[in-house]
Formats: C-alpha cells, structure tokens, sequence
C-alpha cells in the first residue's frame, strides 16, 4: 500500500494535471463576457463603451478615478452647455456619492438592452441606490441615441438633480475628517492609505473572529459524536482548513462594509471574495467527498467487497475532477467571463479526445466492467489466455498479473473485459485425472481386481469426493489396458492437492503390484524363454479373491453398492502413519 506523502504528490500530480489540459482550452476558447450581438459593419461603434449599463458605470468609475473628470461626463445625461460648465463638477460629486453611499452591484447588468425590471420603464435600468442620512436616490441609467456613438446608457437627469444635496450629506458625515492627514490625502490605487490599513489590519481580525465561530460549532459535534460513537472526530476535522477560511473570508466582507470603500475599488474587492468563497465552498465539499467515499470504500473491503471498494475509489478519482472543473468554470465565470464558448469547444475537443484515445476509453471501461462484476480480485490466481498468475492490482488503464515465472504481466482491461478469464483461486474443489495402463496380457480378473481396489482406495480416502469418484476400463489397445480414473479432491489449496494427489497415485502403484500384473512401458518386449510373465502367486491370489467376490455375489462391477461405499469412506488413514505429518490419536476412517 502506498504511503501517505505518495497519495499527497499523486493528488497534487492529478490535480495539475488537470489544469494543465485545461488552462490551454480555456485561453483559447473563453472570451470576456459579450456586450450582445455583432453589430453592422457600417453601425458606429461607442470608444467608451458605453454599450450596457454595467460598462457605462464601470467606465464612469475608471475615468473618475483616474482624474479625467471631462472624460467623467461624457457618461452622463445632459446637454452639451451644461456638461462643458458643470459636468466636472457634477461627475466628482457622483464619484464621492458612489464610493461612498452606493449599494447595490454594478457588474450584472451586461444585456445592452437592458434588464426587464418591475417598475422601471423601458430603456432604463435601475442599478442601485445611493443613501446618505435622510437622502436617498436611484441611481438609474437611461438609453439614449448618439448620432456618433449609437445607442448608449447615461446615468439619467433624475439621478443628477439628487447628487448635490447627497454630497453635501455626505460630506457631514465623512469619516476621513477625524483622521491623521497623512492617510486621508495619500492614496494607492484609487484608495486612500487608511482605508488599505484598514484592509490589512482586518484580515487577522476576521481570521481570528472565523476561529472563535469555528470553535462555536465544534460544540455540538463533539457532543454529538459521543451520542454516535460510529462518528470519529478526526474525520470532520478534516474539515477544519476549508471551514475556517469560509468564515474568515465572510468577517472580512463584511467589516470592509464600515470603511467605504471607493464604487470601483468595492467591484473588484468582491470579485475577489467571490472567487474565494467558490475556492472555500469548492474545497469544503472536496473534503466531505473524500471522508463519505472512503467510509463506503472501507465498508465494502470489511465486508470482502474489494472490487467494490477499488470502484468507489475509481468513482472517486472521477468525481474529484469533475469538482475541481466545477470549480474552475464556477471561478471564471464569477469574473465575467462566457462560459458558453467554453462549454461547446470542451464538447468538440472531448468528441476529438474521445476518437483519439480510444484505446483509453476502452481500458478504462474495461477496468470498471472487471471491477463491477468482481470477476477477480487482487491476489487471485488466474489464467488469462495461456498465461496464468496472480493478480497483483487493477488500476484504471490495466492488470497487473505476476506470472509463476515471476515476471509481470500487464493486460489491458480493454482485453481482460472480451477474453476468457479463469478464475482459479474460486474453487471449491480441484479435478484429480489419471490414465493408468496395465500390460496387455493382463488377464480379465486381474483387470476386475485393480478396478475394485482403485475405486476402494478413493471411496476410502477421506480427501476425495466420494459421489465424484469413477474408475473404468477405457480401452484394450494392442500395447496396454487403459484405465480412466476421475475424482474431485476436497481441497483448494493447490500445495495440499499435490500431496494428496501423490498418496493416491502411490498407492495405486501398490495396487497394481499387489495384482500380480504391471504398468505397460511404450516399448515393444521381446520375452525369451526364461521369462516368467506374470507374478504366479500373486496373480493366483487376486484371481482366487475376485472368485470369492463372484461366488458371494459381490463383485463390484459395474460398481461398488452404496452400503459398501458408506463403509469404506475414510477408512484409510491420510496421511499415513510413515509421515512425520501424522498426528497420533487422530486416525481417519472407521475402526473394523
């Protein structure tokens, strides 16, 4: 089994790996979120952009904040005359208006049309509202129809009238007055020095709130894993890391609603939370999946289950990737950008993919068909084809198979799911066969004596099957009498069978001897005059007991009657008492 810090690189391995085929699709099929339909080529096109509401404010923002206040009041609606007097003046104190006393989300109003909403007449849109002390105003965008630009959205006369007096509101209760001068008029990226120190100093306040309330909720747990003794608190602890960066993330958010921030500065400092509460959420449920798959996967190995188990691991695998994609498209489009490019080349390359790696396809397939059907497991001893060994894993391309040459056979579980697999290490009994040839001028008594005998020694013998047992005389060739001998020994260890199976045969052999005849050789005899031929006595001997047998009605042909059959079983003594594995005391078969 592969050691902790290995299943952490071969998780970072796969996850990188991931990225690595994805970033190249996502750089060349994802584009920035689209302002509606292509236009004419002979349509006049805006420079500003101010195509949706959500560009024309954000656009409002970014000239404010770099000081092009002229700029600024291009994005506002009002006549030519009035905008070259008091646009300027107009545009900072809806800039200051929107920093600080906005709420409302600037970046979800992308349909150059506009957003059907209730109340709000067509060709407007309402995109948030701006309240200070007792003031409160709309701010509401308008269409209108440039002759240079075509149609664009302006923030509308209403919103304008308001703005002075929501200054003024604003300005009495602005903050900044009772602070060091140095943090007020110092500023970094369109934010003063003090609202930045203020984010700094915030995240390990946030930090520390998150772990007070993470600590909250490990109250009830513990109190609830002593009710349930089955729930181990170091799995839900896991859960720890994910759990306090959500917190965390969510107490900074929401103590930066008391600094106010600049409008466009916000935009983007929320973006970026969401990005993280995605990451946060993402991981949260990453850790739940793995501490749920792997109680199912433990289960099914304690119950014996182990194809079971390595296809919920299998399971896994897949489910982690399709997370972490989620994940990934969940992130990008919380940016703004259009997933539905995306989402149709990642169909097109996967419809590539999948006819270039049809071969992976296939194995990996096959490895959950051979995983399903639990057909083999790992340490069973199998015979693929010509090539038996045993099964050492099954991973997800292919099967590991240690040969009896010791040498590692790999198979594609493509191949292992079409051909024939002999599983060996599954029965419940193995097949003991021989072909016994007496000389062919053996007589037909003697014959009749090694038959009963043999199927004495195995009615008798208490390794074998007794109802599998059959011993016949299968040919009279011109070189030697051909016995058939068939029978299950009650073993499945394979060492055992071989002993067993060397007992039976030499105490066949002695069979045999005892009847007076002998194993036909594959050579011709020439027998000269000094040749006795068969043992006399001994063949008088087996001749005069089958007699014996034919007078009292029980010779044993064309079997053995079941009473004598019942008699006989285990009444040789396995193994025999010459064995240094005979144990005394423990004699097999009945005592006469």
């Amino acid at each position: 089994m592969a050691s902790v810090p290995n299943l952490r690189l071969l998780k970072i391995f796969y996850l990188a790996a991931c990225v690595v085929c994805l970033v190249p699709l996502l750089l060349g099929q994802i584009t920035p979120l689209s302002t509606g339909p292509s236009k004419p080529a002979n349509a006049p096109t805006d420079p500003l952009n101010r195509t949706t509401p959500s560009s024309s404010v954000l656009g409002f923002l970014e000239a404010a904040q770099s000081g092009n206040y002229s700029i600024a009041a291009q994005f506002l609606q009002m006549s030519a005359s009035r905008r070259q007097m008091e646009g300027e003046q107009v545009a900072t104190q809806l800039k200051t208006v929107m920093d600080r006393a906005f709420a409302g989300h600037v970046g979800g109003f992308t349909v150059p049309e506009g957003i059907p909403q209730e109340g709000v007449p067509l060709g407007h849109q309402k995109i948030g509202t701006m309240s200070s002390g007792d003031v409160e105003v709309d701010l509401e965008m308008v269409r209108a129809n440039d002759p240079s630009a075509g149609r664009i959205w302006l923030v509308s006369p209403e919103t304008l009238a308001k703005v002075p007096e929501l200054y003024d509101q604003v300005e009495a209760r602005q903050v900044e007055h009772r602070l060091p001068a140095f943090l007020v008029k110092h500023e970094v990226g369109g934010m003063p020095l003090w609202q930045w120190l203020a984010l700094i100093l915030g995240a390990p306040l946030a930090a520390g709130v998150g772990w007070l309330l993470l600590m909250g909720l490990e109250i009830p747990l513990r109190w609830g894993s002593k009710l349930r003794s089955q729930i181990d608190p170091g799995s839900w602890r896991s859960a720890y890391g994910p759990v306090w960066f959500l917190l965390g993330t969510l107490m900074h958010a929401y103590l930066t609603r008391y600094i106010g921030m600049p409008l466009l500065q916000r935009h983007y400092y929320f973006q970026i939370v969401s990005v993280l509460l995605i990451i946060s959420g993402t991981w949260i449920f990453w850790r739940f999946l793995q501490w749920s798959l792997r109680r199912v996967r433990n289960r099914a190995l304690a119950r014996g289950h182990a194809g079971t188990g390595s296809l919920v691991l299998l399971g896994e695998r897949i489910i982690k990737a399709a997370v972490f994609l989620f994940g990934v498209f969940a992130v990008l489009a919380s940016l703004g950008f259009n997933l539905t490019t995306a989402l149709a080349g990642l169909g097109i390359g996967g419809l590539a993919i999948g006819f270039g790696a049809q071969k992976t396809i296939e194995n990996l397939f096959g490895g959950v068909s051979v995983l399903g059907d639990e057909v083999i497991r790992v340490g069973d001893v199998c015979r693929f084809g010509d090539r038996t060994g045993t099964v050492e894993d099954i991973g997800l391309r292919s099967t590991r198979v240690r040969t009896d040459e010791r040498t590692l056979l790999a198979i594609p579980n493509g191949t292992v799911a079409t051909i024939n697999v002999e599983n060996l290490s599954r029965r419940d009994k193995m097949l003991f066969t021989a072909k016994l040839g007496l000389r062919s001028e053996t007589k037909a008594d003697h014959v009749r004596y090694v038959l009963a005998e043999i199927r004495r020694l195995l009615y008798s013998h208490p390794k074998v099957e007794s109802k599998s047992v059959r011993v016949r005389l299968t040919d009279i060739g011109g070189s030697s009498l051909t016995l058939d001998i068939f029978s299950y020994i009650l073993t499945r260890d394979f060492n055992e069978f071989a002993a067993v199976r060397e007992d039976l045969l030499l105490r066949m052999l002695d069979v045999v001897e005892d009847s007076g005849s002998g194993l036909a050789l594959p050579a011709q005899t020439l027998y000269l005059g000094r040749d006795a031929g068969l043992a006399k006595e001994k063949a008088d001997t087996a001749i005069k007991k089958v007699a014996e047998l034919r007078e009292g009605n029980r010779l044993p042909f064309p079997d053995f009657h079941e009473d004598e059959i019942s008699s006989f079983k285990g009444s040789i003594e396995y193994p025999p008492k010459e064995s240094p594995t005979h144990k005394p005391g423990s004699e097999s078969g009945n005592s006469h």
